[in-house]
C-alpha cells in the first residue's frame, strides 16, 4: 500500500469519525432540549395545580382548618418553585429537593382534605364542581408530565453513558438531567371515571 492509498484511508476514516460524533451531538443536543422543554411544562402544571388547590381552599367547599392547610400547602409549593430567571427554568437538576418536598407535600395535604371517595363525590355534586373537576385535570396532567419528564431524562442519560459520547466528550459541559421524585399519585376517586 503507497503512501497515497494509506493517506486516503485514514481521511475516510477520519470523516466517518466526524460525521459520527457530529451526529451524536446532535442526538444528545436534541434529548437535552426535549428535557428542557419536558421540565418547562411540568413546572408549568405543577402551577396550574397550586393555583387550582388555592381556588378549591377559596370555594369554601372544604372545611376550615383544611382550607387552610390547602391553601398553606399550595403556597409553599408556589414559594418553592419561584423561578428567579428565566436560566433557571432550563437547569438539568429536576426541580430540587426543596421543591419537590413542597409539592409532595401539597399532594398529601390535597389527599388528606380529599378525604374518602364519598367526599369527594358530594364535593362534585356541589356548587364547587368545576373546581374539583379542574383540580383533577391539572394533578392528571401532572402526573403525564412528570412521568414524560422522567422519560427525556432516561433517554439522555442512556445516550450520555453510551461509550463514544464520553470518549469524545459529546455532552461538552452540560449537566446531566435528573428526574423529578415527588408524590402526584393522584387519589382513585379523582381518577378519570374512578370514584
Amino acid at each position: 500500500m503507497t503512501w497515497s492509498e494509506m493517506a486516503l484511508v485514514a481521511v475516510g476514516a477520519l470523516a466517518i469519525g466526524l460525521m459520527l460524533a457530529w451526529r451524536g451531538a446532535s442526538r444528545l443536543d436534541r434529548l437535552h432540549r426535549k428535557v428542557a422543554a419536558s421540565r418547562i411544562a411540568l413546572d408549568a402544571e405543577l402551577v396550574r395545580r397550586a393555583s387550582t388547590a388555592v381556588e378549591l381552599a377559596a370555594s369554601g367547599a372544604l372545611d376550615p382548618a383544611s382550607a387552610v392547610l390547602v391553601a398553606d400547602a399550595a403556597y409553599a409549593a408556589s414559594d418553592a418553585g419561584a423561578v428567579t430567571s428565566p436560566a433557571a427554568a432550563l437547569k438539568m437538576d429536576g426541580l430540587g429537593p426543596d421543591r419537590e418536598r413542597a409539592e409532595s407535600g401539597l399532594t398529601g395535604t390535597l389527599r388528606e382534605a380529599l378525604g374518602s371517595p364519598e367526599s369527594v363525590a358530594l364535593l362534585r355534586a356541589g356548587p364547587s364542581g368545576e373546581v374539583v373537576e379542574a383540580l383533577a385535570a391539572t394533578w392528571y396532567r401532572v402526573t403525564l408530565a412528570r412521568r414524560f419528564h422522567n422519560e427525556a431524562v432516561a433517554q439522555t442519560q442512556r445516550v450520555r453513558r453510551l461509550w463514544y459520547v464520553r470518549l469524545f466528550y459529546l455532552a461538552g459541559r452540560a449537566p446531566m438531567p435528573r428526574t423529578v421524585e415527588l408524590d402526584d399519585a393522584l387519589p382513585h376517586a379523582l381518577e378519570m371515571g374512578g370514584g
